[in-house]
């Protein structure tokens, strides 16, 4: 049987939670893909990647193919004696990752009897001072969902604009949407504290990475790589 490991990045300081999350994540994933042993890991918790050999598919719990992608778990991976195994791309790669966040926010605005054609899109993300590239991808998922909305804009966590500078000033009737894989302390702290400063009064969505479709569209990307000649 394949194995295939879910890899986020967790919470340092407090590692357990978001271990816990991916486990629990990977066990929904798992009951989806009965041809594969799916686990979940996270770079915060020491050793959880010793799991991993070089056949074990990688799946990146992350929002963009950006550093820790591309470096830091490519490294981690070799320290863990796994330095052959594939990565796939990750999360905030997937093709369907557009359609699902504009489910999201259609659904919230019709649950408030808001017309999307007059509501606010407010991206939160996280940024990076590393690599461009979760910027980019924030940036390109608000060009592919603004024709849908009346206005879109982004903020970050960790570079400029900072989140609390784009939801100020924005009208009630906007939704924030958190570019988020997992519910960490990004999301649980950060986020609500800058809108919270900024005077935000719209309507504030779960974390992409929680919907309940996520599942299937990770099982989706494996069983595609999967069914590829090795």
């Amino acid at each position: 049987m394949r194995k295939a490991l879910i890899v986020a990045h967790g919470q340092p300081g407090d590692p357990v939670p978001q271990q816990n999350a991916v486990e629990a994540l990977a066990a929904r994933v798992a009951a989806l893909l009965p041809q594969a042993q799916v686990r979940g890991a996270t770079l915060a918790m020491p050793g959880a990647l010793d799991i991993a050999d070089d056949k074990t598919l990688i799946y990146p719990l992350f929002m963009a193919t950006g550093w820790f992608t591309r470096s830091e778990l490519p490294r981690r991976l070799t320290l863990s004696g796994a330095a052959r195994a594939r990565v796939l791309p990750p999360f905030g790669s997937d093709p369907g990752l557009p359609g699902l966040c504009l489910a999201l926010i259609s659904e919230a605005a019709a649950g408030q009897r808001w017309s999307m054609a007059q509501t606010h899109l407010l991206i939160a993300a996280h940024g990076s001072g590393r690599s461009r590239a979760p910027a980019e991808a924030a940036q390109q998922m608000a060009k592919t969902l603004a024709p849908h909305v009346a206005a879109v804009s982004c903020g970050f966590i960790e570079e400029e604009p900072r989140l609390a500078d784009a939801a100020r000033g924005l009208p009630a009737q906007s939704i924030c949407l958190p570019l988020f894989a997992t519910g960490a302390d990004h999301v649980t702290d950060d986020l609500p504290t800058a809108l919270a400063g900024a005077g935000f009064r719209g309507l504030t969505l779960p974390p992409v990475g929680l919907a309940p479709e996520v599942p299937r569209m990770i099982a989706n990307s494996i069983r595609a790589a999967l069914s590829e000649r090795p």
